[in-house]
């Protein structure tokens, strides 16, 4: 049979894969599972494009100056929204993450984010795949407000409470 390649990457897989072995895109297979993640705040309704600019503004909405907020920005589950309202929070595959990530890109045990203070740190725990900090492979970094965390096809974007935008 004839190896499937990626659209995404042009990576020749097996036949039977249902993913990119090398990016992780879908390239085969029926429509995403339905595993249902827990978010921590509701799913807001997508918003008319004029209105994509801002869009992620009234995403600070409830939060206190100190408190950093996840957006998933691409991905399953876009539009999701998570606090991070904890001194330690996990990301990843396992059922017992604080953020429930059910995707074969995203390894069990993949990030932990630390809050010190005013502050935010992203740290890779081992992950097969890797954790991006726009667009860069990092071990452990700061997160900024804005910053883009990709965690397996997962894009999340970093925002720090209601502290003003750097534009």
């Amino acid at each position: 049979m004839a190896d499937r390649v990626c659209p995404s990457c042009n990576h020749k897989n097996d036949f039977a894969a249902n993913f990119c072995s090398s990016c992780g895109e879908r390239i085969g297979g029926g429509p995403d599972a339905t595993t249902e993640a827990i978010s921590i705040i509701d799913l807001h309704e997508p918003e008319a494009p004029e209105a994509e600019a801002t869009s992620h503004l009234a995403d600070r909405e409830g939060f206190d100056e100190n408190t950093g907020l996840l957006v998933v920005d691409e991905g399953p589950k876009s539009g999701s929204r998570y606090a991070l309202d904890g001194d330690v929070i996990t990301a990843g595959r396992h059922p017992e993450s604080d953020i429930f990530l059910d995707d074969v890109t995203v390894s069990r045990r993949h990030v932990e984010i630390t809050h010190d203070g005013g502050s935010y740190r992203a740290t890779d725990v081992g992950s097969l795949n890797g954790t991006y900090l726009n667009k860069q492979l990092i071990e452990e970094s700061a997160l900024s407000d804005g910053d883009e965390l990709q965690i397996g096809r997962f894009k999340l974007l970093f925002f720090h409470g209601t502290r003003p935008v750097d534009l």
